[in-house]
């Protein structure tokens, strides 16, 4: 089993940044891919970006240029760097793993929650 701890989430102005992390446990070995989605009210969750072991990473549109998905092995944590953020950005951000390329994500963390406002 693997458990997800986020934290890094806050109110900040548009335009600004923030820096979400989430820290991994249990068997780190199995997983082939982690992940961040987001979440807003009344929509549906959303992938943002994925990470796999390789390092290979992908966005979503609405966020390429701006969001950068990195992982710091030592420590089993994967981040979220989040620069020029809007306000549409607003969401509860959750880190997520799989073990496959051809499974659903299993593991997810609790969430924290990003608030873009002035």
């Amino acid at each position: 089993q693997v458990q997800l701890v986020e934290s890094g989430g806050g109110l900040v102005q548009p335009g600004g940044s923030l820096r979400l992390s989430c820290a991994a446990s249990g068997t780190i070995s199995i997983l082939y891919a982690m992940a961040w989605f987001r979440q807003a009210p009344g929509q549906q969750r959303e992938l943002v970006a994925v990470m796999t072991k390789s390092g290979s990473t992908n966005y979503v549109d609405s966020v390429r240029d701006r969001f950068t998905i990195s992982r710091d092995n030592p420590k089993n944590t994967v981040y979220l760097q989040m620069n020029s953020l809007k306000a549409e950005d607003t969401a509860v951000y959750y880190c997520t793993a799989k073990t496959t390329p051809f499974v659903d994500y299993a593991f997810w963390g609790q969430g924290t929650q990003v608030t873009v406002s002035s």
